[in-house]
């Protein structure tokens, strides 16, 4: 019989190596079926990989924890949160603003939470685009703020739900940032009026 040693570095390799697999499929799955939002090819964009997703400490960006804090990351299309007492830390990926003209950077706070929240077309986005709805109700399944929303201290700028899961991980937005509706469920929860955010 023989037997196969394995070594501390080959157990991390292989680990790694599933572990990619596993946070990649969905990834490679979704890329098939996905509407063109954006020309990716044409686009200096974060790599479609795990790669891609960065890691951030919250001290890199927050001088204290109270309230909790968020960080909006536009380069790796993800959002971090880390609560008050550093027991929770979420990572999820989102969609992001669609163009440097929509992209804001810096600190600022939640400001409201909302539930089921109404959404109603900015006059930047009307001037835009003159057929969109005047209004689309909270429980509209195409609502694009999805299920919950957070708005942030600067005007029009939030964290939301949103109505199309192929945007997430897309610069798709006109300035806000975009998690599937479980996720922003789940946040909606967790975070207070106050907590800071910081998008960078």
């Amino acid at each position: 019989m023989t037997t196969t040693r394995l070594t501390r570095r080959d157990m991390l390799t292989s680990a790694g190596a599933v572990a990619i697999g596993a946070l990649a499929a969905p990834s490679l799955l979704r890329a098939e079926s996905l509407p063109d939002y954006e020309a990716e090819s044409s686009l200096q964009t974060a790599p479609r990989n795990v790669m891609g997703f960065r890691n951030h400490h919250w001290r890199d960006h927050f001088q204290h924890l109270r309230r909790g804090a968020i960080l909006c990351d536009t380069y790796s299309r993800a959002m971090h949160y880390w609560s008050e007492d550093e027991r929770i830390y979420l990572a999820h990926p989102c969609s992001v603003p669609m163009s440097e003209e929509f992209t804001r950077r810096g600190y600022t706070e939640i400001t409201l939470k909302r539930y089921q929240p109404t959404w109603i077309p900015t006059p930047g986005m009307r001037e835009r685009d003159p057929d969109l709805p005047a209004r689309v109700e909270g429980d509209d399944p195409t609502n694009p703020l999805g299920s919950r929303a957070l708005n942030l201290g600067w005007q029009y700028y939030r964290i939301h739900g949103i109505d199309n899961p192929a945007k997430i991980g897309r610069r798709a937005s006109n300035g806000c940032f975009g998690l599937m509706n479980p996720h922003v469920e789940n946040l909606y929860e967790l975070v207070q009026i106050g907590t800071q955010v910081r998008v960078i």
